[in-house]
């Protein structure tokens, strides 16, 4: 399932984004790395991970970026609903870190999720991950109440992002 796409947005010369499947991307340790860091981060709490078995037959989609032939990320997204996306497990390897593959990640996702015919995507991330925040700040998320699992948790920051229509679904929160 690795096909290849076009040279990602802004990413470093070099860098590869490539469809995956869920399996394969476990296979690869980076979901049980991104869940180590996470348990390092909030030692105690649920990582909110997904189930690989079956996620692209729910539509799921896995994406692993590559960089000089090594694996250096990955990212998902599932259908929250008919209109919309969770962005799900999106994890640069540290030694990878800084070249934009988390952003050239990102807009892969989103690109893909269009292509499906979603309009929106959600996502849940930590209050320790300022790096997470800046970068969905940076390319267009806007802050929204928690929804799910994430509802209530003071440990959770939910953002979310028009891919196509009315912007005015996530319009500026108020000051």
């Amino acid at each position: 399932m690795a096909n290849d796409l076009p040279e990602p947005h802004g990413a470093e010369i070099g860098t590869r984004v490539s469809f995956a499947a869920a399996l394969e991307v476990a296979r690869l340790g980076l979901l049980a790395e991104l869940d180590a860091e996470l348990n390092q981060r909030y030692p105690g709490e649920p990582t909110h991970g997904v189930e690989t078995d079956g996620f692209e037959d729910d539509g799921g989609c896995f994406v692993l970026a590559r960089r000089a032939g090594e694996v250096a990320g990955c990212g998902a997204f599932r259908p929250a609903d008919a209109v919309t996306v969770e962005i799900k497990r999106l994890y640069v390897r540290p030694a990878h870190r800084g070249q934009r593959i988390a952003a050239a990640l990102l807009l892969t996702l989103e690109e893909e999720a269009r292509r499906r015919g979603f309009a929106r995507a959600i996502l849940e991330t930590g209050i320790h991950q300022p790096e997470a925040i800046a970068l969905y700040r940076r390319h267009g998320y806007r802050p929204i109440a928690c929804f799910g699992a994430y509802a209530g948790s003071p440990l959770s920051v939910c953002f979310g992002k028009t891919l196509r229509g009315d912007p005015a679904a996530f319009p500026e929160p108020p000051p």
